[in-house]
């Protein structure tokens, strides 16, 4: 078994599975949710379940947080009122943010870690919540490199690591990742839809691609999603939209205009504003024959 205590904040529809992953792995893990009857099954593979975020982190050696975004990290992370799990923490414990967050807050948050002597990483993920029961997350982790290795063991126990560079870049990295999902996404229902307007086999099309140039996990995962109208969601439209905002925010602070991605968020605006924003990402293919329904 193995012995390092771990800590584990949001246990929602990718923080359950991972944290079961953990348990898997040998870990023994605490944990804390807002909504207490998410920690079911982590109780019954032996997690234990903590009254508030504090007692999460008390004597723990890694803390991960996987909740919704920023200003939720920051309040339950940092907050007052009892909630404040970072000041609970050991010196020398460390703390992974494994949430979507902007990349300036993932530098504040080093900053505040730094001075309580926490090490710190931010470490978000992709791969949706199969990825999170598979234990095959792309995990892009930014801090320190002393911090990133010794973590590496809790954190390969998730998915498949790698160090990009100092904190805030691992955040900068997923917006990357989230850029390409989202225009991905767009373009594979616009492919789709183009086939079946047509007249081809929009399933035998997707068939067809498979191997080429133009073949990914996007055309095979959410491609078969579209086909079926499956928009049970793995990963929320609203999310995919609050992602693409602040990757244009950052890169506006850059001095950078990207076209692609800015489509891209105006199409995910759009369907959320429609009333599908708790949809997987992949309902994006509603929008689209919504925007067609008269041509």
């Amino acid at each position: 078994m193995n012995k390092k205590r771990i800590g584990f904040i949001g246990t929602g529809l990718m923080g359950e599975p991972m944290a079961l992953n953990l348990l898997a792995a040998g870990y023994d893990l605490q944990a804390w949710n807002r909504s207490p009857e998410k920690l079911d099954r982590i109780v019954a593979e032996g997690g234990v379940v903590c009254e508030t975020p504090a007692a999460a982190a008390t004597g723990v050696d890694v803390l991960i947080c996987m909740l919704s975004d920023g200003p939720t990290c920051d309040a339950v992370l940092f907050g007052s009122g009892g909630e404040n799990a970072v000041d609970a923490l050991t010196p020398g414990a460390t703390l992974i943010v494994m949430s979507s967050i902007p990349v300036e807050t993932a530098i504040e948050q080093a900053r505040r870690c730094e001075v309580r002597n926490v090490a710190y990483l931010d470490a978000p993920v992709s791969g949706g919540q199969k990825g999170a029961m598979d234990a095959s997350l792309a995990i892009m982790v930014g801090g320190a490199s002393e911090a990133f290795d010794q973590s590496q063991d809790v954190l390969s126990a998730l998915g498949r690591p790698v160090h990009v560079g100092p904190a805030g870049t691992g955040q900068q990295t997923k917006l990357a990742n989230q850029m390409i999902v989202a225009s991905t996404i767009a373009t594979v229902a616009e492919a789709l839809l183009f086939a079946e307007r047509g007249g081809a086999d929009p399933a035998k099309v997707r068939d067809a691609l498979a191997g080429g140039f133009a073949d990914s996990p996007i055309l095979r995962q959410h491609g078969q999603r579209m086909l079926e109208e499956n928009y049970e969601p793995g990963g929320a439209a609203k999310y995919q939209l609050k992602d693409t905002r602040t990757a244009l925010e950052r890169a506006e602070a850059l001095g950078l205009e990207l076209p692609v991605a800015r489509t891209a968020d105006a199409l995910f605006a759009a369907m959320v504003e429609h009333g599908d924003g708790d949809l997987d990402h992949s309902g994006l293919m509603r929008e689209l024959r919504r925007l067609n329904t008269q041509s």
